[in-house]
């Protein structure tokens, strides 16, 4: 245990303090994207089952005002459906501009180590080439991992609405 926080030490100084920020960037998005996946596939289904027997139990389901009714319950649990899928998206967005600012910072510092000790030295360039390099890997992989979930997160949501939408149909008068 102690050898693979180790392991992680070393990594993120290998990869300076802008690893660190896209780390837990990257720890807040996942989070998130749990919380919603758990919402989507646990309580949502208490939820949908809660407005369906609420619409049915209504004796007036096919005037106007049913349909006003109808359309509130179904866009409040469209509201918390898509809850915290616009942040996570968002968080997608910032990964890759944060690998980019790691790039930045760690060729600043191949320039400054160029500038002091003359383009000759590679091996002084390397620590400030890793902490180009590793941010921006770091950036894409949570970027990626984000596109993925937050992708199958919005098209469970549009599911599940269309779903409910489904379940709770006004009724038309046939006469």
């Amino acid at each position: 245990m102690f050898e693979f926080l180790e392991a992680i030490r070393d990594f993120t100084e290998t990869g300076g303090q802008v690893l660190l920020v896209i780390g837990l960037l990257i720890f807040v998005m996942w989070l998130l994207i749990l919380e919603r996946a758990m919402y989507i596939l646990v309580w949502h289904k208490d939820k949908k089952k809660q407005a369906v027997n609420e619409w049915q139990a209504r004796a007036d389901r096919s005037s106007w005002h049913a349909e006003q009714v109808r359309q509130k319950m179904i866009s409040s649990l469209s509201i918390q459906l898509n809850g915290s899928i616009p942040i996570i998206q968002a968080l997608v967005a910032l990964c890759p501009l944060l690998g980019l600012l790691g790039t930045v910072t760690g060729m600043i510092e191949v320039f400054d180590v160029m500038a002091i000790s003359g383009s000759g030295n590679a091996r002084s360039m390397a620590s400030g080439v890793s902490k180009a390099t590793i941010p921006t890997m770091a950036g894409m992989v949570g970027a990626l991992s984000g596109v993925f979930a937050s992708t199958w997160l919005n098209r469970k949501a549009k599911s599940e609405r269309t779903h409910l939408e489904d379940a709770i149909l006004i009724e038309r008068n046939a006469s």
